[in-house]
């Protein structure tokens, strides 16, 4: 497939939605955008850079920002393709230029904008009978003394959230008090916070492939319906919580299945169930779900990513970066060049 390529990276927040807020990752995603254009560049694809010649650990001279004069000037330099590794939403400057026919490797952007509110995926999902954990919108106006409905411990987390950023395990009704208060005054994630029961069991975290065309052990295979990646495990939690990538990189506190893992029928109806959620939110590219057991041992899914981190140890001084969706690639036998390479034949118009 031929394709000149151009990775971009967010370069402002994104709009205020019904008073939330999602926070900006610092650097807008511009690390894992310059590890995919290094990366395909040494694949063979053609890659359009904004500097002719940026030194490997020049985040920003593999990338250009997700602007509108951004994602000209890619193309004015050849691009007719180009991979969105930023935040999405209605009224992204992409959308203009999706109109006028420039390939795109990512998700339709008023889908995330729809799909990443946790209230209205996991209400869509809850519709749809998928397993989804009991929760609770909270305000300034309910902070005070609000109790949930369900049991302690609980889990807060921003409506709009990134990662485990902000997301945090309280055990009753004064910490709840306290967290919520903190949250709500900070600004950092708007006029609410969700609040949903705490699953004490295991975590694992699975990447949807959308279906399409691909290349599994040097042979085309047909995928005609959304299929997963193996699952990943997390462990080494911190105060119940799966710690932040940038804090704790996850190929240190996660792991694939093994095969024998693989074999239990949970673990397979599980990752129908985040199948038929990737279906249900239209994903155009991979997503991650996040999952986890509850003290029974039955599976939930409580996060679903339409952005997934998709950084890969391409670089030297990057070894310890490959995500969780690189590292579930590697276990059918792609390297982050395959992951990246099927990816691409992905692209839409």
């Amino acid at each position: 497939m031929e394709a000149k390529v151009a990775v971009v990276y967010q370069a402002a927040s994104p709009p205020v939605r019904n008073g939330i807020i999602k926070p900006m990752k610092p650097g807008g995603y511009s690390d894992s955008g310059a590890d995919i254009a290094y990366t395909l560049q040494r694949c063979g694809v053609s890659i359009v850079l904004p500097l002719s010649d940026p030194s490997i650990e020049n985040d920003p001279g593999w990338v250009f920002p997700d602007t509108k004069d951004g994602i000209q000037e890619a193309i004015n330099k050849g691009a007719d393709t180009i991979w969105l590794n930023t935040v999405l939403y209605t009224g992204h400057p992409i959308e203009a230029f999706i109109k006028k026919g420039i390939y795109v490797v990512g998700q339709i952007p008023a889908n995330v904008d729809r799909f990443d509110d946790k209230l209205v995926t996991n209400e869509l999902l809850r519709d749809h009978e998928l397993p989804i954990p009991r929760s609770v919108t909270i305000d300034s106006r309910n902070a005070a003394g609000y109790k949930p409905g369900f049991p302690f411990p609980v889990v807060a987390k921003p409506i709009r959230g990134r990662g485990s950023q902000g997301v945090t395990v309280v055990k009753n009704e004064t910490e709840l008090s306290k967290t919520l208060a903190e949250m709500l005054s900070s600004n950092d994630y708007g006029a609410a916070v969700y609040v949903e029961e705490f699953l004490s069991g295991e975590e694992l975290t699975i990447t949807v492939m959308p279906p399409g065309e691909y290349s599994i052990n040097n042979h085309a295979v047909i995928k005609d319906n959304y299929w997963s990646l193996p699952p990943v495990k997390r462990f080494n939690h911190q105060e119940g919580i799966a710690p932040y990538n940038g804090t704790v990189a996850v190929v240190n506190n996660s792991a694939v299945l093994t095969p024998l893992e693989l074999l239990n029928p949970d673990i397979a109806q599980l990752c129908h169930a985040c199948e038929k959620a990737a279906s249900l939110v239209g994903a155009k590219a991979a997503i991650r779900i996040d999952c986890r057991a509850d003290a029974a041992g039955k599976y939930f899914l409580f996060d679903l990513n339409m952005k997934p981190n998709m950084t890969g140890a391409s670089r030297p001084h990057r070894g310890d970066q490959d995500s969780l969706t690189t590292m579930a690639a590697r276990s059918i036998g792609w390297t982050f060049n395959d992951l990246l390479l099927n990816l691409l034949r992905q692209r839409w118009r």
